[in-house]
């Protein structure tokens, strides 16, 4: 399989992602999943921005960035996809892509949310998702970074 990991970050690709993680795992591209930044011209620059060289960038529409996986588009690279919410992640689930475990990073704290950990914080509608995610059977773990200690992400929601 290609997809070599899958991230949760509110903060897309920043320090954490475009050199710890990009890095420790040799990716080759990043496909960010999300229909809202994929039709912002700005946004997409952004993200471009914080690629490091070397790097494929794509922002997709969850649809269209399904059908890619799923027709073998990315079959010869090393791909991390991202996303702010996991309902995105869901959605890919939704539209046949295989995937087998998600980590949680970063999902700011805003007056909906309530804190799991100092770096995430989730809405009643994030909880709902992670508990389709997980009966769908995919594994949801916690790790800011690679030599952080790994967290079943679903005990942190059952505290």
């Amino acid at each position: 399989m290609t997809i070599i990991a899958n991230r949760i970050d509110g903060r897309l690709i920043h320090g954490q992602v475009a050199n710890l993680w990009a890095t420790k795992l040799n990716i080759t591209r990043f496909l960010v999943i999300d229909d809202e930044v994929a039709k912002s011209d700005i946004d997409k620059q952004s993200l471009k921005l914080a690629t490091p060289s070397g790097i494929k960038l794509s922002v997709l529409p969850i649809e269209k960035a399904a059908l890619n996986i799923n027709n073998g588009k990315y079959d010869s690279q090393r791909l991390m996809l991202i996303a702010r919410k996991p309902d995105r992640f869901l959605q890919l689930l939704e539209y046949g892509v295989k995937l087998k475990e998600l980590n949680v990073g970063n999902m700011s704290q805003t007056e909906e949310t309530q804190s799991l950990t100092r770096s995430i914080n989730v809405t009643e509608e994030d909880i709902d998702v992670f508990k389709k995610l997980d009966e769908k059977g995919l594994k949801v773990i916690s790790q800011m970074v690679p030599n952080d200690e790994i967290t079943n992400f679903m005990s942190l929601l059952n505290k």
